[in-house]
């Protein structure tokens, strides 16, 4: 038996979450079915001690995004082309080069020769397969246009993980800068500063008045170089312990509050979400998801506590009878653009079409603004580095000079 967690919606459409153990993922659908709720996301838990040495860092089976662009891609061309779908999962599975997603591949085409539709082989797979993707499938299966929306999904998966590359290269460069600034920091603290106030001593004798700078300066390296080995390990396992609680519910929404609040990146926060939340929206939306559903299941794929519970209230009030346009407008995590928009694609019928265009605006805002915050991060950085290390320049200079004038006296 194995634990699963699932987010699903019971009859009043209100989402529900909670923990289940089943044999597999099938079985806890179907406990779900059978207990009236419509499963909207089922994911395995992951089992303690189960990793071996490396198995979290050289995950060879691991599949890459790029890996499964290609792969939707293609199998959205063979099945254009009329090529039968275990004839093109076996062709796909045949060729990849992802040792992964080949046996991932395998295991769908089981099911699928044992007659299991698509959508239901990859939902097994959820560490792979998303529910945005795998909603979608069910979608393009159910509609017979399953060669369209595999081009859909491929398209938004290459606009997700361009904007995650961006975000993650505009982040490289000031996480470097941290990282040396406090390894030098320690450094000058553990080797440097307690030389210079030996020689300090030797020069002035015991008795030498040396000023207050230069005397925290001191104390502060005196401490550390005296209990490294507790301030070292506290450091370490504050660091572990602020990671873990930020994997919990309450952490993680404690921290996306947080950024929302963080003057220059709350803008890039809030600009990320809203593109995510248009592109996912007009993709399940164009493979013809009903609208309550496709709220649910892009609200828990934004990425971002404060959007995911905005679009589960949106999906409450259009489950009333408001309009989901009015409904956005009202909330300000929303700019006017995405309401209008929304009203527009509402009247003409085309909400898909309309918020794809959404979707590239504030895609290209994204750039703009990491691009921006970029410019703006080095010579911060520059500037606290160059702050650290003309501190501690002045608080050894600045008892020298003294020492150099008691001399000439």
């Amino acid at each position: 038996m194995a634990s699963f967690t699932y987010i699903a919606t019971n009859t009043q459409n209100k989402s529900v979450s909670g923990s289940i153990e089943a044999t597999d993922r099938s079985a806890v659908m179907s406990t779900l079915e059978k207990q009236g709720l419509r499963p909207i996301s089922v994911k395995e838990k992951a089992k303690s001690g189960s990793l071996s040495f490396g198995g979290s860092f050289f995950n060879s089976n691991k599949v890459k995004s790029d890996d499964l662009v290609m792969f939707t891609r293609q199998l959205s061309a063979m099945v254009g082309a009329g090529v039968p779908l275990l004839r093109a999962l076996t062709s796909l599975e045949k060729h990849t080069e992802s040792a992964g997603l080949k046996k991932v591949l395998g295991q769908v085409i089981k099911d699928v020769e044992a007659g299991a539709p698509l959508a239901d082989a990859l939902s097994k797979h959820s560490t792979v397969f998303s529910d945005v993707y795998i909603n979608m499938v069910r979608a393009g299966e159910a509609a017979g246009i399953l060669d369209e929306i595999l081009k859909r999904l491929a398209m938004q998966q290459e606009k997700n993980a361009t904007i995650r590359k961006k975000v993650k290269s505009a982040m490289a460069y000031p996480t470097v800068l941290i990282v040396i600034t406090i390894l030098a920091f320690f450094g000058l603290m553990l080797f440097v500063i307690p030389q210079i106030g030996k020689i300090l001593t030797d020069l002035g004798g015991p008795d030498a008045q040396l000023p207050g700078l230069t005397l925290a300066m001191l104390a502060i390296s005196g401490f550390m170089t005296s209990y490294w080995f507790i301030v070292l390990p506290l450091i370490a396992g504050a660091v572990v312990v602020i990671s873990r609680y930020l994997k919990t519910p309450k952490g993680r929404s404690q921290f996306h509050h947080f950024i929302l609040k963080v003057p220059g990146v709350n803008n890039i926060i809030k600009k990320v979400a809203i593109a995510r939340f248009a592109r996912t929206f007009s993709a399940l939306m164009g493979a013809g998801v009903a609208v309550l559903e496709a709220l649910s299941v892009t609200a828990h794929a934004v990425g971002n506590v404060v959007y995911e519970q905005a679009l589960l209230d949106a999906s409450e009030a259009v489950k009333n009878g408001d309009q989901l346009s009015a409904v956005i407008e009202k909330n300000p995590l929303f700019p006017a653009i995405v309401a209008q928009m929304l009203s527009v694609g509402e009247e003409t019928g085309q909400t898909d079409k309309v918020l794809v265009k959404v979707a590239d605006f504030y895609e290209e805002e994204v750039d703009v603004a990491i691009d921006g915050l970029s410019s703006i991060i080095e010579p911060v950085m520059i500037v606290i580095m160059g702050s650290m290390v003309g501190l501690i320049a002045a608080s050894v200079m600045g008892p020298i000079a003294g020492l150099a004038q008691n001399i000439k006296g």
